[in-house]
């Protein structure tokens, strides 16, 4: 057993917590909203995010970060993207040297362009940042239903600790050293899962969905290997395996927020109608500024950026996609 925080009570810091009790070990779970701890330890569950997901009676849940923070076995960063920083600013005054804090969201910082492990590396000195990430929604996972994700750190014990310590007969867990590539596919799809919303929202189809996933990943992956990623990564659960139940799935907050933009509803009254933080709308402006700063193509993620951002049509956008310059599909493939 051992002795964990979830830094979070949103619907994915709560199936986690649920999980890791499963697996006896002792939770707590912290939360900066006065209110949501007191509705929690209440009601025992968070009717909003994650309805029909019962928080087991020993899990304590607190709003001190002191308490929560303290002397833990590892902490799991469950806050959304835009409060890493934030939250990490709060945290490092009662961690211990070395301590393991295993992110678990996903996003890229547009004003550093820093990942989310980067942040917390930033913000508190010594801390051993790792990452816990795949195709895995909140929804199911609270559920029992049998999910696969990687665990990523600098050192394989620390990846192996993390894969112990959540993996059961529903929740699979490999380990990879490839931090940066597992965090640029889990931020990078949702980018791609908005476009995918859209088309859903425009009225398009299967043939037009099967085209976003399969050149989206191409993007990720021509993005991510220039930054350092490995193409290993985007070609397994964090990279394709992520981007396809995003795509495809109503769990997936950042297609439901695509879905409205398609139908004519702004960014801003899309993300108020999902009620959560939609975090591919936070990671699409970073995106292009990455393409930028490494002269690297994303014409996906450009699209999409000018809708949310510049008031570009969305059908003007995906006519924009298909007329480009005729490509041929893989360029290091020869003719004989």
């Amino acid at each position: 057993m051992i002795d964990v925080s979830i830094i979070g009570a949103g619907s994915w810091g709560i199936a986690l917590a649920v999980l890791l009790h499963k697996n006896g070990h002792k939770v707590t779970i912290w939360s900066i909203i006065e209110d949501e701890v007191s509705m929690l330890n209440e009601t025992r569950e968070h009717k909003d995010k994650l309805p029909g997901v019962k928080i087991p009676e020993d899990i304590i849940i607190t709003s001190s970060l002191k308490e929560a923070a303290t002397n833990k076995d590892m902490l799991v960063m469950a806050v959304p993207s835009p409060f890493v920083r934030s939250t990490s600013k709060l945290l490092k005054e009662y961690v211990k040297e070395n301590q393991l804090i295993v992110n678990v969201a996903k996003g890229i910082e547009e004003s550093t362009l820093f990942t989310l492990t980067e942040i917390i590396e930033e913000e508190i000195k010594g801390v051993n940042a790792a990452v816990l990430s795949g195709p895995s929604h909140a929804e199911e996972v609270g559920r029992g239903i049998p999910t696969t994700c990687v665990a990523g750190a600098k050192t394989k014990e620390s990846a192996e600790f993390i894969q112990n310590a959540f993996m059961n007969e529903v929740f699979r867990v490999y380990t990879s050293p490839d931090i940066l590539g597992i965090e640029l596919g889990g931020a990078l799809k949702n980018v791609i899962a908005l476009a995918a919303g859209i088309a859903d929202g425009l009225g398009y189809g299967d043939n037009t969905k099967a085209a976003l996933i399969t050149r989206g990943i191409t993007e990720i992956s021509r993005l991510g290997i220039v930054m350092g990623g490995k193409k290993e990564t985007f070609s397994g659960l964090t990279g394709i395996g992520d981007l396809i139940v995003t795509c495809a799935s109503m769990h997936s907050r950042n297609r439901r927020a695509g879905i409205l933009i398609g139908q004519g509803h702004s960014m801003e009254e899309a993300m108020d109608e999902v009620k959560m933080v939609v975090e591919g709308v936070y990671s699409t402006k970073a995106a292009v500024k990455l393409a930028k700063k490494y002269s690297v193509p994303l014409p996906i993620i450009e699209q999409v950026n000018e809708v949310l951002f510049h008031n570009k049509p969305a059908s003007e956008a995906v006519k924009e996609l298909m007329i480009r310059d005729k490509k041929i599909e893989h360029s290091d493939l020869p003719w004989e």
